[in-house]
Parts: structure tokens; sequence; C-alpha cells
């Protein structure tokens, strides 16, 4: 007898009234509180403890790797017990990070700290984010989860600032103690209030034995590992080229505050990417982000100039970038529905957090090894292009349901 097919259907499971807007709310402010705030303070850190920057920035990388590992374990909780304890327990997770960050008394409890912090942004940041918009909202997710992407995009704009602020007032140990009771007052209580408890059970029909067996069977298919490994390409290309364009910039003619206007509009052109993502038709969206990531970084290496040529390129870069969130955000779903979303996103995702960990050391170790940041931008080119080349062949073929069981 042949097994039964796996249902793909997107099942819709009703998002509270302001659900969105207090996800929206908290998510700027986790990534405020969790990710920027870090980087706002390298400098006063290490003014303050005598400890190198690059060892700060590296407990920042190795928090984000916790990160990408334990995204794997907060899916199967997520999915098993539903968003709201979960959520909750990370934003506390979160303020004890920050409060054993403030207190450290050497680098090894900093760092430490930053570990802690890491798990916390697992089970806070987008990745679960994601996975209750697309319960809550079912095939209608693409417009929510553009809105929760533009508000959360701003979290630099307000916490990089205020970290700033706080620790000019308070030192950099006394703006984590207020960070971390501005992540309290805000965040556990939101989540509290508008995350589910529980989620709906299983399709009627759907077989437990099959919807058990369903995430084992998918990452190991051949269309889940495919996909993957052309999303770690595309993130490779993207985020190594662009949060290393200040020394690509700089090495084509631009001096610092020009670079440094390059950089910050790559981000301006992510608002931009996010807002055309459901533009893209559906069916086309992954030949059409991949091809444009591989002809933006073709750009950035080889234009030797004019200057306002390769920040337009950037920003085309930066625009793509604001697509890949979104489309990491619904591809899996689109393709294997709702059932075990959490569980089959933080498999998916893991790599991906880790690519982004390492792609801003990743950039000046290239271009050591290349001689320049051209020749940085070339490889990050041939990464980006290599996806492109599978998503245009059809390499990732969607699931048949034969192959279920």
């Amino acid at each position: 007898m042949p097994a039964p097919a796996l249902s793909r259907t997107l099942v819709a499971e009703g998002a509270p009234r302001g659900g969105l807007a207090a996800l929206c709310i908290t998510q700027t402010t986790g990534w405020g509180v969790l990710y920027y705030a870090l980087i706002a303070a390298v400098r006063p850190i290490s003014q303050d403890t005598g400890w190198d920057p690059a060892q700060v920035t590296g407990a920042f990388s190795a928090g984000l790797l916790v990160s990408a590992a334990a995204g794997i374990a907060v899916g199967r909780i997520l999915d098993r017990t539903g968003p709201r304890m979960l959520m909750i327990g990370g934003s506390l997770l979160g303020m004890l990070a920050l409060v054993v960050a403030a207190m450290a008394p050497n680098l090894a409890v900093f760092i430490a700290a930053w570990l802690l912090a890491g798990t916390a942004q697992a089970a806070v940041l987008y990745q679960p984010a994601f996975t209750v918009i697309s319960r809550w909202y079912g095939p209608a997710r693409v417009r929510p989860l553009t809105i929760l992407t533009l508000v959360a995009g701003f979290a630099s704009t307000i916490f990089a600032p205020a970290t700033a602020a706080l620790t000019s007032a308070f030192g950099w140990r006394g703006a984590f103690i207020i960070l971390a009771g501005i992540m309290g007052l805000i965040a556990v209580p939101l989540h509290a209030r508008y995350l589910n408890r529980n989620w709906a059970p299983a399709a009627p029909g759907t077989l437990a034995t099959v919807h058990r067996a369903m995430p084992r069977i998918v990452r190991r298919s051949p269309e889940f590992l495919g996909l993957q490994a052309l999303m770690v390409l595309l993130c490779l290309g993207l985020y190594t080229v662009t949060l290393n364009i200040m020394p690509l910039l700089a090495e084509k003619g631009a001096d610092y505050a020009t670079a440094a206007l390059g950089l910050g509009l790559v981000g301006a052109g992510q608002v931009g990417g996010r807002l055309l993502f459901a533009a893209i038709p559906a069916g086309a969206r992954l030949q059409v982000i991949t091809g444009t990531a591989a002809c933006a970084a073709f750009l950035l290496a080889a234009l030797p100039g004019p200057v306002p040529a390769l920040i337009a390129a950037g920003m085309l870069a930066g625009a793509v970038r604001g697509c890949q969130t979104l489309l990491q955000a619904t591809i899996v779903a689109d393709r294997w529905g709702t059932q075990n979303l959490g569980t089959l996103q933080g498999l998916f995702a893991a790599p991906l957090t880790a690519v982004t960990a390492v792609a801003p050391a990743a950039g000046p170790l290239l271009a050591a090894w290349l001689g320049t940041y051209t020749g940085m931008a070339y490889a990050m080119a041939a990464a980006a292009a290599t996806a492109a080349v599978l998503a245009a062949a059809g390499s990732v073929r969607k699931l048949r349901p034969s192959t279920i069981g």
C-alpha cells in the first residue's frame, strides 16, 4: 500500500488582534538589545576594560554561531509547545545575558554572557517570529512578514544611538543593565499577551505517524539539502561583500566618509528590497534574487569607479539582502506547509545564520589570501552566480508525495 501523501496546504491559525503590531515591537526591541547594542558599544567596552576590540566582536560572532546551533532545538520546541513560553523564556534569558555581560569581571565571563545571548537570539528573533507569522496568516503571510521586517529594520536606527547615549551617561555596564530592563518591560508582557499558548493540532486526516516523521523525511530530501546549499552560497556572497564594502570602496578610491555612506546606503537598499519582494512572481523569486545578487556582486568587483556607481551597486546588493530575508522567511512554508514549520525552519536556517556570523571576518581573510578586496568581491560574485545557476537549472525540485513514507 503506498504511503499517504503529505499535504502542503498552508493552514492559517488566525492572528490575534494586535498580534502583528506586538511582534513588530518585540522584534525591534530584541534586535536592538541583543544584536545592535553590542556593535554600538564595542569601542567603549574596549576602552574601559582594555580588551581588544577584535575579542569583543569575536564574542558577538561566537554568540551568532551559538544562535545558529540553538535554532535547531528552538524550532523543535516551538512546534511542540507553541511560541508563548519559548519567547518569554528567550526574553528573560536575554535579560540575564545582558546583566551577566554588564557585571563581567573578565573577558571569559563576557564571552560566556554573549554565548548565552546567542541562545536568547535563537528564541526571540526572526526565525521563531517568521514561524509565528506563517502559522497566523497561512498563504497571506507575505504582507505581514514584509511589515515585520520593515519595522524591525529600524532597530539599528533606534538602538545604536540610544546605546551610545546611555553609555555616555551611565557607562557601558550601566547601559546594558538599562537595556536589559527595557527588554523585560517590553518583550515579556507582549509575548505573554499575544502569542499562542499552543498550536492547533495537525490537519484532520493527517496520520500521526506521517506528521511526526515529516521533518526527518524532508530534511534528508534532495530538495531540502539542495535548497539549503543554494541559500548558503547566496548568503555567503551577499553578506561578505556588503559587510566589507567600506574597505572595498576605499580600495577603489573612496575616502572614509564616502565609504561609510556607502555602507549606510546598503541598509537603505534593504528597505527598498523588502518593499519590492511581493512584486516578484512567487515562482520566479529564487531565480530573480540569486541572479540579481550575482550581478550586484560582480558590479562591485568589476567597476573601477566612479564611486557613485559603486555605491549604487552596493545599494542593489542591499536590496537583494532585503529580499533574501523574506525569501528565507517564506521558502520553507511555500514548499512544505506550516505543520512542523518551526523544526524545518530551524534546521534550514542554521547554516545561513552561521554564514552571516563569519561573513565579517571572511572578507578580510579572503582579501588577504587573494591580494585585494576586489578579488574578494569577484569570489563572492562567483558564489552568488553558482547559486543563480543552481536556481536557473532547476536543481532544487519540489518534493514529490511519492517520496514520503
